[in-house]
């Protein structure tokens, strides 16, 4: 991007769309997972719509890696952080999970394609035009710290939370139990907070709009879906737990 302001103003734009759809996804259940209905066109399998929705961001952001040849060491880090969490999406996650007929409106594939398109492109160009991170000052270096402590963290309980879901839906019978282990003893969708903490995490360490308005993007998917899992949850199971949170343990 020959203008810098030009690109912040891309980024803005893109930001005001989620800020505006927000309050739209409380009210339109995203039909794929166990919110899948008919009515949304052709459907696909659930795991290749898993694998080339996620594809752009594993690919785009490893192209502006390479291109950019911009290798100072914090740089080449978030490029890292990025390329494990979309790799265990796009190649490893897909093949773990019980998808034997379960399907996936196109459309909703088509749109994650374009979403993840234009968050990778975003943070592969932000990214590949940074300047050596001064991260060894006392402020900066606390922040990337932070930053990179918050992602860890948040990977940890996605993965973890994604790994015990996985697990009672090979030993059910009709694919769904009560998760009782981890952080599901506090929240209905701890495998989504866990994903909002990762890209919160990157944002901070990365300090730059591109990397606040995929944390803000995540936020907005995120929410609204996993309210509605908790919806599901407690008209599935008689028997759910009463004071189980949707996402943010004791709050929402």
């Amino acid at each position: 991007m020959n203008s810098p302001v030009a690109f912040n103003h891309l980024i803005l734009y893109w930001i005001a769309f989620a800020i505006l759809l927000f309050p739209v996804l409380f009210f339109v259940k995203q039909p794929y997972g166990k919110h899948f209905r008919n009515g949304w066109g052709p459907s696909i399998s659930n795991r290749i719509g898993w694998i080339i929705m996620e594809m752009p961001s594993l690919i785009i952001l490893s192209y502006y890696f390479i291109v950019s040849r911009n290798f100072n060491a914090p740089v080449i880090l978030l490029f890292a952080l990025w390329f494990i969490h979309y790799f265990n999406r796009t190649l490893v996650f897909p093949f773990r999970i019980k998808t034997k007929g379960k399907k996936m409106p196109l459309i909703i594939a088509l749109f994650a394609i374009i979403f993840n398109f234009i968050n990778a492109s975003f943070n592969g160009i932000a990214l590949g035009n940074t300047a050596d991170f001064n991260v060894f000052t006392t402020t900066d270096f606390m922040r990337f710290r932070v930053g990179f402590l918050l992602f860890a963290t948040g990977m940890f309980t996605n993965l973890s939370s994604d790994n015990l879901l996985i697990a009672l839906r090979k030993s059910s019978v009709n694919g769904y139990q009560i998760p009782q282990k981890g952080m599901f003893k506090w929240v209905s969708c701890p495998n989504y907070l866990g994903e909002i903490v990762e890209w919160v995490g990157f944002a901070t360490m990365a300090w730059n709009l591109a990397a606040f308005s995929f944390a803000i993007w995540t936020i907005v998917n995120l929410l609204p879906r996993a309210i509605d899992h908790h919806k599901w949850y407690r008209q599935y199971f008689a028997g759910y737990p009463e004071k189980r949170k949707a996402i943010i343990p004791f709050i929402l």
